[in-house]
């Protein structure tokens, strides 16, 4: 099975410092839609590993973080897109748990979940967070220049091997060329 593993905010939709809180504030980027559905074109199934401490910060509830992503899910099968399945934590920093990215327990539950060697599966982020916890669990890492990419690109010593694209849109076509 063929796997790509996208970070949410910044990758997919619009990122903002005031997190998204509600389906309205979800935009998604030019050609992310239209990516996600190309890679399932190509036979690939795709997980998103996000976090959403905005939940355990009282921004918005389990019911909103629902209905964010049913407009997703809409959206990308308007352009005959889908995501197989959305990973999130909802913890704080401070909570220290294991599933918030930089930390690996995502990204290896996702693993787990789809039975796959995680050193064979594209993951694609925003931010060094997100890249540091995809090149931990063995992924091959892609920073978009998207959402916080560019801040990142500028600003952090990214993990080795990391791979830096304009968008989700170059990032896709460069996982497809390395298929043929």
């Amino acid at each position: 099975m063929k796997l790509v593993i996208l970070d949410r905010d910044g990758v997919i939709n619009r990122d903002s410092a005031t997190f998204i809180k509600n389906p309205n504030e979800w935009i998604p980027i030019p050609g992310s839609l239209e990516a996600i559905a190309l890679l399932n074109q190509h036979g690939y199934r795709v997980a998103v590993a996000t976090n959403q401490s905005g939940i355990a910060r009282g921004y918005f509830d389990m019911a909103i973080l629902n209905a964010i992503h049913d407009k997703m899910h809409k959206a990308l099968a308007q352009v005959g897109g889908r995501i197989d399945a959305v990973f999130y934590c909802p913890h704080a920093a401070d909570d220290h748990c294991d599933c918030r990215k930089p930390n690996t327990g995502m990204i290896e539950e996702i693993g787990q979940r789809f039975n796959v060697d995680l050193s064979k599966v594209p993951a694609v982020g925003d931010a060094l967070r997100d890249l540091q916890a995809f090149a931990k669990a063995g992924c091959q890492p892609y920073l978009v220049r998207t959402g916080k990419g560019e801040e990142t690109y500028q600003s952090a010593a990214l993990p080795a091997g990391t791979l830096v694209v304009a968008d989700l849109e170059a990032a896709v076509q460069l996982i497809l060329a390395g298929d043929k």
